[in-house]
């Protein structure tokens, strides 16, 4: 499972010119799920995202994380995270997990995500065609595979 997060003053999505979700201060996150992904996938990154020290103290560095700012979070499906661009020039989504699994592990962490951060969060549609919006606060932006935990 791969994720981008960016830090944001503030997100959101529509779909089809209507407003589906917005955030102020938080994290905005793109997630691709790969083929073979589970449970402890979408475990091991949430708690590494929300637990991540990206934001500022009042010294300026960072040193607080989401969980201690109390920011919302916005959650993006996004397969093409699993592009393989290494042959031609069209990117292969090969990896990338079957619509039926990755939607259940999407909204599995979605879910999981409103447990450990008291509801602050917010989704796209999975398989919609979205328009996100976000102003990256800093600008900081990161990216995690569950893969490469070690």
């Amino acid at each position: 499972m791969r994720a981008v997060i960016q830090r944001v003053s503030e997100a959101g999505v529509t779909v089809g010119g209507e407003s589906l979700s917005t955030i102020g201060a938080g994290l905005l996150v793109f997630l691709g799920v790969q083929q073979g992904d589970g449970e402890a996938d979408a475990d091991y990154l949430l708690e590494k995202i929300i637990n991540l020290r990206i934001f500022e103290d009042p010294d300026g560095k960072m040193n607080l994380s989401l969980v201690d700012t109390g920011g919302s979070m916005l959650v993006i499906s996004q397969f093409t995270l699993l592009a393989d661009c290494r042959k031609g020039r069209r990117p292969s989504f090969a990896h990338a997990e079957e619509p039926a699994r990755a939607r259940d592990l999407y909204e599995y962490f979605v879910g999981k995500s409103r447990d450990r951060l008291d509801g602050r969060v917010g989704q796209g549609e999975f398989q919609a065609m979205m328009k996100v919006r976000l102003v990256n606060d800093g600008p900081v932006t990161i990216w995690i595979d569950s893969r490469r935990e070690t």
